[in-house]
């Protein structure tokens, strides 16, 4: 199987989950890194017409959404399937990627990790305290349903790492380093989970800081 290229900003929890993807299933890739701001250009447009990232070439195919990186990468590369066989457990899997898209992204990465971790950084101001606000009672929900549906399975969707954990675990990295994500997560079986992702081989490859050394 040629290389997979992935485009991406290091630091980007989607651009991770795609990564992820590649590094559990031993999957040849190359990392074309990208600036921030750099999704508006041309030759990105024609990769992603929406401007965002990650965007995936391989051969002559290409693939955007995270999602559907991750099902194509599962589907073309040998190794223990990212996906449950089972109805329910895929169904399961299914939901939480639902669940990281509409309710995790707006409020745990774009309501409070943005704002504590990115926002002197990339625009020169400190956090704006009426986002974290606002975003926090949704933040919540998300932290109890999530550990809810994990219930006492050993990952997301069942015994078994799948593309929910991967779509995932980027976020709640991300949220543990905040002062509320720290807090909510605190005694949670979430909070254990993200221990036992984050000592996964995958996870270490993936790091922000490996991510710009490697590129």
């Amino acid at each position: 199987m040629s290389d997979i290229v992935i485009y991406g900003v290091p630091g980007s929890p989607y651009l991770r989950s795609a990564l992820l993807g590649l590094e559990e299933k031993r999957a040849p890739y190359r990392l074309a890194v990208m600036g921030m701001g750099e999704g508006r250009r041309e030759e990105h447009l024609k990769r992603h017409p929406f401007g965002r990232i990650p965007a995936m070439e391989h051969n002559d195919f290409g693939l955007y959404e995270t999602q559907a990186i991750l099902r194509y990468v599962d589907a073309i590369s040998p190794g223990p399937s990212l996906q449950p066989r089972g109805a329910r457990a895929a169904a399961r899997m299914d939901q939480i990627v639902g669940i990281v898209d509409w309710y995790v992204f707006p409020s745990i990465t774009a309501g409070v990790c943005a704002e504590r971790l990115m926002s002197q950084a990339f625009w020169g101001r400190p956090p704006d305290e009426a986002n974290v606000t606002k975003a926090l009672p949704s933040a919540r929900v998300c932290i109890k349903e999530l550990e809810r549906l994990k219930g006492s399975a050993e990952f997301m969707a069942g015994d078994a790492v799948s593309i929910a954990d991967l779509m995932l675990v980027p976020h709640i990295a991300f949220f543990r380093h905040t002062p509320e994500g720290s807090a909510l997560l605190q005694g949670t079986s979430l909070d254990a989970w993200l221990t036992r992702m984050s000592a996964r081989p995958s996870m270490q490859a993936t790091e922000r800081a490996r991510l710009k050394q490697v590129a």
